[in-house]
């Protein structure tokens, strides 16, 4: 029995159960709530206005019928809607439309009860709304109105719920229930796309509509982390290759060299030449391993914690002592200015560490007689280190992919180097947050362009 029970259940379309239809549903079971407290509202103020309307009537009339007669009251209600009675004491009706006395009514205080009207039409109960008086003779003299119409306002007011609140209510699930579909289709597909994402498609995007909505703002943010995870698995990829044929040319010569020294060399000074050259080899090879992980280190801002604020204008400084005898020996003049005391705030070691393979790189490839400045500026609110050189410069088609890994214009193929300084740069510029710019043409223009701390 409990088995059947299980597999008859049935499990709630997709739609249904969605945040978005449940928050649905939960705004309009508010919604219905609110409105029902509203009308009962309405209808409480509603009654008790006319019911003490009706106990002003009833208490201005009762002296008017007293001095008369309930008959002469009576002949003045064309809709039937009053109602009197004059008893004896023993409760024996003398004279009006009501067939006996209610019990239990108080002199002078007006109370609801249930009575029979009697009339020319028969015998006819009624809700009331009466008001008692004894009179001095002993009599006891009773009026009052009908009070259907309370039930009529009442009625009013729940056609009016039936008529207004129930459509709106299925408005409210409709509309969720669009709504919810729209969102399961929208989620539907995004799923998919991520599911060709998981399954190695990284070319795939999530699909955006141009609304600006919070999908679509997300969508866009997503996208562009799968640009960057795209961007970064393809430079591992390349790194890899660049890496193995970068290493290969070292190590294949070192290899030679060793063959040759084996079979060559006579004397022992003639094998140390040839160790030599291949601990030189070795050392390159080493180079670029050390290089590499320097910047997978950077890169993976390992060294946030070291952050701090500095001077830049004694960093300028040390870097172009350290410099100023390699330029002079190649012929070339170094020039400093380094007058602002700008601060800014980073790693000291890692900047300098920029700062000197920028320097480096402009006095590798400035011919002999050549000038290369290195200058502290602010410019529109920044803080900019700009390394200026009379070299050949670098091509316009060549401005993007100069910071990449291992890469060597063909011009800079006969200078030393491993194809690393500006990737060395470009990780430690990104993980300050600074901007790196190279400027094309002849004579080679690099900056770095700090926020200005005050």
């Amino acid at each position: 029995m409990c088995a059947a029970w299980v597999s008859f259940s049935v499990r709630l379309p997709d739609f249904a159960r969605t945040t978005t239809f449940r928050w649905t549903l939960a705004v309009a079971g508010a919604f219905v709530l609110c409105t029902l407290v509203l009308f009962g509202f309405v209808y409480l103020q509603t009654a008790a206005y006319m019911t003490s309307r009706i106990d002003r009537l009833l208490t201005e009339e009762l002296p008017v019928v007293a001095a008369g007669t309930p008959e002469d009251w009576l002949r003045k209600d064309p809709r039937r809607v009053r109602i009197a009675g004059l008893f004896r004491t023993d409760g024996h009706r003398i004279a009006g439309n009501m067939e006996s006395l209610p019990p239990g009514l108080k002199p002078d205080v007006p109370a609801d009860a249930v009575v029979v009207r009697v009339d020319n039409l028969g015998r006819e109960m009624q809700k009331v709304r009466l008001v008692v008086h004894r009179l001095p003779s002993g009599e006891v003299l009773v009026i009052g109105r009908n009070v259907d119409e309370l039930a009529e306002i009442a009625e009013i007011i729940g056609r009016a719920l039936a008529l207004g609140l129930l459509p709106g209510f299925g408005l409210a699930v409709a509309v969720g229930m669009m709504l919810s579909l729209r969102a399961h289709a929208r989620l539907s597909e995004v799923n998919r796309k991520i599911q060709r994402i998981v399954a190695g498609d990284l070319r795939e995007r999530l699909p955006t509509r141009g609304s600006d909505d919070p999908f679509d703002r997300l969508a866009v943010s997503v996208n562009g982390m799968l640009g960057e995870i795209e961007a970064l698995i393809q430079e591992i990829a390349g790194v890899g290759d660049d890496i193995a044929h970068d290493l290969r040319t070292p190590l294949t010569r070192v290899r030679v060299r060793l063959e040759r020294g084996r079979e060559h060399a006579v004397t022992p000074e003639e094998l140390r030449a040839v160790v030599d050259k291949a601990i030189v080899g070795l050392d390159q090879s080493l180079a670029i391993v050390t290089a590499v992980l320097r910047i997978a280190e950077i890169e993976h801002s390992r060294r946030l914690e070291g952050f701090s604020q500095f001077r830049l204008a004694p960093l300028m400084r040390e870097v172009s002592d350290l410099y100023d005898p390699i330029a002079e020996d190649r012929g070339i003049t170094l020039q400093v200015e380094a007058g602002d005391d700008a601060i800014v705030h980073g790693d000291r070691d890692l900047l300098f560490e920029a700062v000197a393979n920028l320097v480096d790189n402009a006095v590798k490839f400035t011919p002999k007689g050549g000038r290369v400045e290195l200058a502290l500026l602010r410019l529109e609110g920044e803080t900019v280190i700009r390394v200026k050189d009379t070299g050949m410069g670098i091509p316009e088609i060549e401005r993007e992919t100069v910071t990449k890994r291992f890469y060597r214009s063909d011009k800079s193929r006969s200078a030393e180097g491993l194809g690393l300084g500006l990737s060395l740069v470009a990780a430690i510029v990104k993980l300050h947050g600074f901007r790196f710019t190279i400027a094309a043409g002849p004579g080679c223009r690099a900056e770095i362009a700090c926020p200005q701390v005050p």
